[in-house]
């Protein structure tokens, strides 16, 4: 994996989200990198931070959150929340929870997820949603969003581009050399 230039503030915008946000963009090449990359970008989580999964279907997004699990040290195997809506993997030791979220199936915003109590979870814990563009924005000013693109006409199914789009102060620091070298 190796970090690509992306302008942040264009970068941003490009993905319709708020000016001034700052963007990092990986190219992945395996399902392995894609749990590396989960693992590195646990290593700088902490409780109450909200993650936002943009990708298509297969893209890689429980890919990812797994190795967040991994690198979070949380009990449980991370699988794909589809048809739970969420799942909760508790720490194995002091760090914080990991709460999985998949808002593929749910209509509307924050207001049909309130049943899900994320507001009450995110605190103490990572909430990870899948899908949730347009639905969870509302929790947090604070956010780190990742898409994960196939590039248009590749051939390689495996290769991945990953942009991560930190919006508000918690992520101001983010930046290219924070996600080199991998492995």
């Amino acid at each position: 994996m190796e970090p690509q230039n992306s302008p942040a503030a264009t970068e941003a915008t490009a993905y319709g989200h708020v000016p001034g946000a700052v963007s990092v963009r990986l190219a992945v090449d395996s399902p392995e990198q894609m749990r590396a990359l989960g693992r590195r970008l646990a290593a700088a989580l902490r409780p109450g931070d909200l993650v936002m999964l943009t990708g298509e279907l297969g893209a890689g997004k429980t890919t990812l959150t797994r190795g967040l699990g991994e690198g979070l040290g949380v009990r449980g195997a991370v699988t794909s929340p589809t048809f739970v809506i969420a799942r909760v993997h508790p720490p194995l030791s002091g760090g914080p929870a990991l709460v999985h979220v998949d808002a593929y199936r749910l209509g509307g915003g924050l207001d049909e997820m309130e049943d899900l109590d994320l507001d009450v979870s995110l605190p103490e814990s990572v909430v990870v949603v899948e899908w949730g563009d347009g639905k969870v924005e509302e929790l947090s000013d604070d956010r780190l969003q990742v898409f994960i693109d196939r590039a248009v006409g590749d051939t390689d199914d495996e290769r991945r581009t990953v942009t991560l789009v930190g919006v508000g102060a918690r992520w101001a620091g983010l930046r290219n050399d924070s996600w080199a070298p991998w492995g």
